[in-house]
Parts: C-alpha cells; sequence; structure tokens
C-alpha cells in the first residue's frame, strides 16, 4: 500500500520492513501475538522478554511461583522463568509472522540477570531474532552480545551524550550489527526512560533539537546516515512528524509506537486496563520516581500511584541527636527517643498519626514516613519475598551480584515492581497496580478511530498509522 509522505521501507533483518516499530512493554504487555502481528503487518514486532509469560500444555499461562527459601535461589528461578518464557513468546511470534516482518526482543539492562537471561534466549532461538532492543540502564555489553548470536543490536537513549558513552566504550567494536538507535524521548515515552539528573522532569523539551545532537554524534563517530534513529515517545499520527521524514539534518528515521498498539485486539493487555485508556485526559499519565530501579518513569495517575505520591508527601527528615532545627524528639510512630525533628514536623507527625498513620518506617535518606498498619504489613512482606528482579532494587536492598546487597536501607517509598506489573498483565485491579502508559495516551478519547468503542486488529493500527493518522 502506499505511505504516509513516501515513507519508505527499510532494509533491516534481511528483507524490507517498514520503519514502524512496536515497542516492547514488560511485564508481558506485549507479547507473541501482538509482535507476531505486528510484523505480519510489515513492521518490525518485539517481544517483551522482561519476565515474559510460558504455557502448560492445555495452553494456560504458567504463574511465575517462588518457594524458595533465599532471595539468591528465587533470584535464579525468575532467571530460568525469564528464558523459558522469551523463548515461547519469540518462537510463537516467528510463526505468526509468517516471514514477513522482523521479530526484535525487548530488555531492560536493568532487571535482575539482564545477560544470563539474553544470552539464554538468543542461544534457543538462532534465526528467530533480528535485533535486541535494550535501554533502562548502560548495556555496554549489548553489542558483545550481539556479535556472538550475529544480531542487530538496538540501544535506547534519551541522549547524544549517552549514545557517545556507549560508543567509545564499546560498540564501535561491532558498528555492522547497529541496527538502529533508539531515541526514547524521556518526557513523552511510557515506563522507564532515561532523565538525567541535569533535566528538568517539569520542563520537557523539543525532540527535534535533541535526536539533532543524537545524529551528529553519530556522524562524528562515523555511523552512516543509513542507521535510522528511531523516535519514541509520544508519537501518535505520522503526519505531526512530516517535517522529520526525509529530512537531511536527521538521516534515516524510524518511528517507535508503545502506546497505541496496547488498544488493538492482539494486545495481551487485560479488558480492564484497555477499557480504562479511552477514559484518560490529558495530564493522566505522571512522570515520577517511585520505581524501585531509581529511574523516572511515567505511568497512569490512578489510585495506587496516588497511594505512592502521598506516602512520599507523609515525610520528615530526622537526626540521630539534637542538631540545628531538630530541637524536639518525636513522640509518635517509632521506638526510642534518636528521632529528632522540628517542631512543625512533630505536629505534622501527631496529625497522620491520629489519621490512622500510626507506623514510621525509616529511608535511605535519613527520613521517615509514616503508613498504616495494612501498609506496613505489605512493605515488608513484599521485601521479605523479592524474587530479584532487578539488578540494583532500592525497594528491598537486592543486588544481583557480588554480596546480593545494595548496602542501602530498603525504602519504603517504593514498591515491589515485578509483584505489581505481574498483577495487572494477569487480570489484576486495575486500581491497585502500576499501570505503564505514554503521555500521548489520553489521544485514545480524542482520536475518531478509536470512536464507538472500535478496537483495531493489528493490522488494521499499521494500515491506519501508514495513512498518517
Amino acid at each position: 500500500m502506499s505511505a504516509f509522505k513516501g515513507l519508505s521501507p527499510i532494509r533491516y533483518g534481511g528483507r524490507e520492513v517498514w520503519p514502524l516499530i512496536e515497542g516492547g512493554k514488560g511485564v508481558a504487555a506485549t507479547n507473541h501475538m501482538s509482535s507476531g502481528a505486528w510484523a505480519a503487518a510489515g513492521g518490525i514486532g518485539t517481544v517483551s522478554a522482561v519476565n515474559a509469560d510460558s504455557y502448560d500444555p492445555t495452553g494456560k499461562i504458567i504463574p511465575q511461583v517462588y518457594t524458595q527459601l533465599t532471595r539468591r535461589e528465587r533470584h535464579e528461578q525468575l532467571i530460568r522463568y525469564g528464558i523459558d518464557g522469551a523463548v515461547e513468546q519469540v518462537r510463537r511470534a516467528y510463526e505468526l509472522a509468517s516471514g514477513k516482518g522482523a521479530i526484535n526482543i525487548n530488555v531492560l539492562w536493568e532487571m535482575g540477570g539482564a545477560q544470563p537471561i539474553l544470552e539464554g534466549v538468543l542461544e534457543k532461538t538462532r534465526g528467530l531474532v533480528a535485533g535486541v532492543t535494550c535501554g533502562a540502564g548502560m548495556p555496554y555489553k549489548l553489542a558483545e552480545i550481539a556479535a556472538r548470536y550475529a544480531v542487530n543490536y538496538l540501544p535506547i537513549v534519551s541522549s547524544g551524550r549517552a549514545f557517545r558513552a556507549l560508543w567509545k566504550r564499546a560498540y564501535h567494536k561491532v558498528p555492522e550489527l547497529l541496527g538502529a538507535v533508539v531515541y526514547e524521548d524521556p518526557w513523552l515515552a511510557g515506563g522507564h526512560n532515561g532523565l538525567s539528573n541535569a533535566e528538568d522532569p517539569k520542563k520537557p523539551e523539543d525532540p527535534y533539537p535533541r535526536v539533532k545532537v543524537l545524529r551528529d554524534v553519530m556522524r562524528a563517530e562515523g555511523v552512516p546516515d543509513s542507521v535510522p534513529i528511531v523516535m519514541a515517545g509520544g508519537v501518535w499520527f505520522l503526519r505531526e512528524w512530516d517535517n522529520w521524514i526525509d529530512n537531511p539534518e536527521l538521516g534515516s528515521i524510524a518511528f517507535q509506537f508503545g502506546t497505541r498498539p496496547l488498544l488493538t485486539q492482539e494486545s495481551p493487555i487485560p479488558q480492564a486496563w484497555k477499557d480504562h485508556l479511552r477514559t484518560l485526559e490529558p495530564g493522566d499519565v505522571l512522570l515520577h520516581r517511585f520505581s524501585p530501579t531509581g529511574f523516572y518513569s511515567s505511568a497512569v495517575r490512578n489510585p495506587f500511584l496516588r497511594a505512592l505520591e502521598a506516602r512520599s508527601e507523609r515525610q520528615i527528615p530526622y537526626s540521630k541527636v539534637s542538631a540545628g532545627e531538630h530541637t524536639v524528639q518525636l513522640d509518635v510512630g517509632v521506638k526510642g527517643k534518636n528521632f529528632w525533628v522540628t517542631p512543625a514536623d512533630r505536629d505534622r507527625a501527631r496529625t497522620w498519626y491520629g489519621a490512622g498513620f500510626t507506623h514510621a518506617l525509616r529511608t535511605p535518606d535519613d527520613t521517615i514516613v509514616f503508613v498504616t498498619t495494612a501498609e506496613r504489613g505489605e512493605i515488608q512482606q513484599d521485601q521479605k519475598d523479592c524474587m530479584g528482579c532487578l539488578s540494583h532494587c532500592g525497594f528491598s536492598s537486592w543486588k544481583d551480584h557480588d554480596d546480593y546487597t545494595t548496602g542501602r536501607l530498603a525504602d519504603p517509598r517504593s514498591f515491589c515492581i515485578q509483584k505489581t506489573l505481574q498483577d495487572i498483565a494477569h487480570g489484576g485491579p486495575i486500581d491497585e497496580n502500576l499501570m505503564f502508559a505514554g503521555h500521548a495516551a489520553y489521544r485514545f478519547k480524542q482520536d475518531p478511530f478509536y470512536s464507538n468503542n472500535f478496537t483495531p486488529t493489528v493490522k488494521q493500527l499499521v494500515d491506519r498509522i501508514l495513512t498518517g493518522d
């Protein structure tokens, strides 16, 4: 079919594909059904290899249950689940694609066991995976791993500076397999992003000059313009990006869609999640820093996220001795007398205590947060049940190597991300779990394509995107 403004196919994975990439979303929000269909429509489908689902002989999803006694043993089980699930998803996606498009896999470098999972999956899916997208950290080893398995690698970055660091340290050794560089806009994309401490989360920056800087860095390092930059985050209508296409300043450009594929017939997310996407208004997606990864991320501002906001607002700094303005001893929510606070903060703490927030929990930053008895019980149980799903977890103080601890106090202002993402992906209450989405999700309600509760197939969505809409 004809494409918007003559959008041209690109060579990838040994064949021509549309420069349209399905954003990989874990846990289990992008699986074989969606990615296989996206590839079958001529694009690049992306299987999420983040704790992907496996199936029993009857086709039912195998629950990921952790009965081992220690975190390290549970972590090893998580790696087994991760490899088995991703391999199954890739095989099914490849079959659904029927030789069209291409299948990528997506991993988070900060997920627990990222390297053994990636290597395990690629070893068992030789010839099926065209490339690996990888972000959430600085995946210096990505190129080396890709070379061993003869697949493309597509690093996800949010700045030219990040790409330069990756290239100079490692990627320059494997230039021929650099399939693309994904620019993920930290103010627009859903899920985790690469917003740095030098950038203001409340002051979004125009992506065009940032992508232009990224291309300039790539050119300076000898990367040809034929290697696409993939614009990810906030992409809805291609007609809104017409000045990016065939633009000599930017070189080859492709587009990634993460949020729009959530609302398709093949999308594996539960119906309640799909239905809620249709109700969102501008501002209903929050860029926040509650994730135990320590990264900024964007999700729907539902009661789960609002509760985390409220918890952090019930927070006061303290000293172990009388010092400066900390002249009074806290007398509610704590045991012992070594909690010195300001008189005003003691009054606030007494108010929270009277409202039922009767337990004060210490954070790694010399503050305490006030929670209910039920919240304390859930926080402590989730920390105890940690299965090591991250390389470094702020919530549980787990680390997936060396001595298996970050050495920092576990942070009660965060949450168990594996628990909540598994729950919402498999039908858990949408108000009680983290619901990732991009900041353009409000457009489901505005876009006439979705009127009268229409839910397209992936093929219908890709065809629509190719028209410019």
